[in-house]
């Protein structure tokens, strides 16, 4: 049995991109190449890795058990490459967060920039994703960190304390809404509203919940990002909801109204989660000092939160 770091990466790249070619691609192959070391891979193993049809790839049960050694054997790896490079000097370490669209958007950008300032050897690679899906990637090993909501199941992974992160109704000062001293996200559901991307985090999630309903979020257009959604919000397009942070950075006094959403599920927090904090390489265990170190977030060492605890 033969196989090497790289036929490891490209059969991960293959099962996420759905095909081979883009998972060549991901791996920096050409085509050709990529499919021999498919081919001398399975030949090695002696069993096939792939179920090929015409909307692409799927693994077969041999092709799932590797997908879990191969992330475990380049995590180590990589951990590996990066705690030798503390003894190189100019050879830099990279963490990959993951993150909600509150974290990245909201609580993040200063304090990483502060971070990649003081430590110019280290990098991250910061990609948003839904925090299920975050809870998911850590636990299958595909990033180090990641920054979730409190309303998912985090009962896998190790977690801490990051911030309170409330969900709030921001509302045009003349909408019917605005006259209700009490909102429930239902309430909602029954106006347009100025949402965000699709692909966005918290867009997905209030999508979620709506469809919880029994309904649907009415959208009249969708803002690039919490500020756009707010800009809307002040000129008369609709309300929306958004991180009770985001309003904090408008200056002066705000052409709109806010309401908290009473919901549990929206009166959130943030934590910090990996599989192992103690496990994580030491250029990953220091960035999780800063996060730790800055500003709201608790200092204390973490454990897995019991669900009361959420």
């Amino acid at each position: 049995m033969h196989f090497d770091l790289i036929d490891l990466q490209l059969h991960l790249n293959i099962l996420d991109a759905g095909n081979i070619t883009a998972g060549a691609a991901r791996s920096h192959l050409s085509l050709p190449a990529a499919s021999a070391r498919i081919r001398a891979l399975e030949a090695s193993l002696g069993t096939p890795l792939f179920l090929r049809g015409r909307r692409g790839v799927s693994p077969t049960p041999a092709g799932k058990a590797l997908v879990q050694h191969a992330r475990l054997m380049l995590r180590q790896a990589e951990r590996l490459r990066q705690d030798l490079a503390e003894y190189a000097r100019g050879v830099k370490g990279q963490v990959r967060l993951l993150g909600n669209s509150a974290a990245i958007s909201e609580y993040l950008p200063e304090r990483l920039a502060d971070f990649l300032h003081s430590h110019p050897h280290i990098d991250i690679d910061l990609q948003e994703l839904p925090s299920l899906r975050i809870v998911h990637s850590i636990s299958q090993g595909a990033a180090e960190m990641g920054i979730v909501s409190d309303a998912v199941d985090t009962r896998d992974l190790q977690t801490r304390y990051f911030c309170d992160d409330p969900l709030v109704v921001a509302i045009p000062r003349d909408h019917p809404l605005a006259r209700q001293p009490h909102l429930r996200f239902n309430d909602t559901l029954h106006h347009e509203q100025v949402g965000l991307p699709a692909s966005s985090a918290l867009a997905v999630y209030l999508e979620e919940q709506a469809l919880h309903l029994g309904m649907r979020l009415q959208l009249r257009v969708r803002a690039d990002g919490f500020d756009g959604a707010l800009r809307m919000i002040a000129r008369g397009a609709g309300p929306g909801i958004v991180p009770q942070a985001t309003l904090r950075r408008w200056p002066g006094v705000a052409p709109f109204i806010s309401r908290p959403l009473p919901e549990p599920w929206a009166r959130r927090k943030l934590l910090l989660c990996a599989r192992a904090f103690e496990h994580l390489p030491g250029y990953a265990r220091t960035l999780l000092e800063a996060l730790c170190a800055h500003g709201q977030v608790d200092v204390e060492p973490g454990q897995p939160l019991h669900a009361d605890d959420r």
